[in-house]
């Protein structure tokens, strides 16, 4: 019976697993050091936090993977012999594949700071970090994060629950910039600001000073400021985990090279998740995308290929979702920090509720390009229709109800959003708005 060994048991590697399974009766290993059990990585926070356990985190029981026929070994890998195909293990045990899927993640990133090592300075990815920072937080009276993306709001919220005071350091002059437009940036970092965070913009990390027992008491900064903390979080992106390939036969770059068929330069070695990079990247796609939802395409496209049915990945237009705070965040296709100069684009903000909506279009057949929601729930199906179609400004803010998604007793906004736009455009302004049927009004 054919063997397929999957090394990692994140998003990536498990869909993998369960879609070889629904499609075959091969053999499949998964293997992890990280944990048993596959579990939620984006609800680590919610452990730390105190809202959940551990064990809500696994989105299956413990007896799945027996009655499915799945089998989980929780080990490191130490070396990889690709000519024989033999796993290697840090014990003296080893583990023969007829096919291997890498999925082994991304790892923290760290930029040579002195003093990076130091105890109490850490990232937060893996379910080791959960439990490093539960020590290393344990008597501290402040706190540093250095880094502006979206691990540093998690530990900042995470710290602030247990009343540790954060001072957040972010080089760019405003909170990540780099991905959001100047206006998203200004909103969320008032939101920061407002949950008594000091944001420390335009402010880079020189170094991290020990004490007299090797554990961090202070960071200096580019500008010889001394900042005193006895934690320092480490949120400044993370790269593909390539420590176990270093030497090998397999290419790889920032990642770990593949074609759109999810093939390496080896036979019989597929690689999925956040250690790929895409040697063609589709268009408006990075080569390098380490999102949570196209792990689990990647996963579902590799198990039709292992299963007979060779499949290119497509990973459709882009999305991502995330939670700044109390603010949630959606957006769709394009919205990049810097307009293109084919696109033009709409803005609506409702301060007093910190809500807001982007609306990226072309300027020569005003095709809807891309969606940045803040504090307003969006139907990905809807605005992921809308601009396969092409779907012109002027029909979206028409048929806006449509995208509108809430079960709860929320306040709608179309009116507010329409009217500023009437007010922006008058030369073409939205004259028929379709209006919500009893429901909608009734839960509006």
């Amino acid at each position: 019976m054919k063997h397929i060994v999957i090394l990692g048991n994140g998003i990536s590697g498990i869909t993998a697993a369960r879609h070889i399974r629904k499609h075959s009766d091969f053999r499949i290993t998964v293997i992890s050091g990280e944990t048993e059990h596959f579990f939620s990585r984006t609800a680590l926070m919610y452990i730390y936090m105190g809202h959940m356990k551990y064990q809500h985190t696994k989105p299956y029981e413990d007896f799945f993977w027996a009655k499915n026929r799945i089998e989980l070994k929780k080990a490191w890998v130490k070396t990889i012999d690709f000519d024989t195909k033999t796993l290697h293990f840090e014990t003296p045990e080893t583990m023969q594949y007829d096919q291997l899927i890498l999925a082994v993640g991304s790892s923290i990133n760290r930029f040579g700071w002195p003093g990076q090592e130091l105890a109490g300075v850490q990232g937060l990815y893996s379910y080791q970090d959960l439990e490093l920072m539960e020590a290393n937080t344990a008597a501290v009276t402040s706190a540093v994060i250095v880094g502006g993306g979206l691990i540093g709001i998690e530990m900042a919220e995470m710290l602030l629950t247990r009343n540790i005071p954060v001072t957040f350091l972010v080089r760019e002059k405003s909170y990540w910039n780099n991905v959001l437009p100047e206006e998203e940036s200004a909103l969320i970092g008032r939101h920061i600001e407002e949950h008594g965070v000091k944001l420390r913009l335009s402010t880079e990390l020189a170094e991290i000073i020990p004490d007299e027992n090797g554990r961090v008491k202070a960071i200096k900064t580019t500008t010889n400021e001394q900042i005193e903390c006895q934690f320092v979080g480490l949120a400044v992106g993370v790269h593909p985990n390539l420590s176990l390939l270093k030497d090998t036969k397999l290419e790889t770059d920032r990642g770990i090279l593949v074609n759109e068929f999810l093939e390496t330069n080896l036979p019989d070695v597929y690689a999925i998740g956040d250690c790929v990079q895409h040697r063609t990247p589709q268009q408006d796609r990075k080569s390098v995308e380490q999102i949570w939802y196209t792990g689990r395409i990647m996963g579902e496209t590799v198990a039709r290929t292992i299963c007979g049915e060779r499949t290119a990945y497509q990973p459709g237009v882009f999305f991502n979702s995330a939670k700044f705070f109390a603010i949630e965040y959606q957006t769709y296709g394009q919205v990049p920090a810097r307009l293109p100069e084919e696109c033009d684009t709409f803005y609506w903000e409702n301060k007093e509720k910190q809500v807001a909506l982007r609306l990226n279009f072309r300027k020569d057949n005003q095709a809807l390009t891309g969606v940045n929601g803040f504090g307003i729930r969006l139907r990905h199906e809807v605005f992921d229709r809308w601009i396969k179609e092409k779907k012109p400004i002027q029909q979206v803010l028409a048929q806006l109800h449509e995208a509108h998604f809430d079960p709860e007793f929320f306040r709608r906004y179309e009116p507010e959003i329409v009217a500023d736009y009437n007010e922006k455009h008058p030369t073409t302004p939205i004259t028929q708005v379709r209006q919500p049927n009893f429901w909608e009004k009734l839960f509006s």
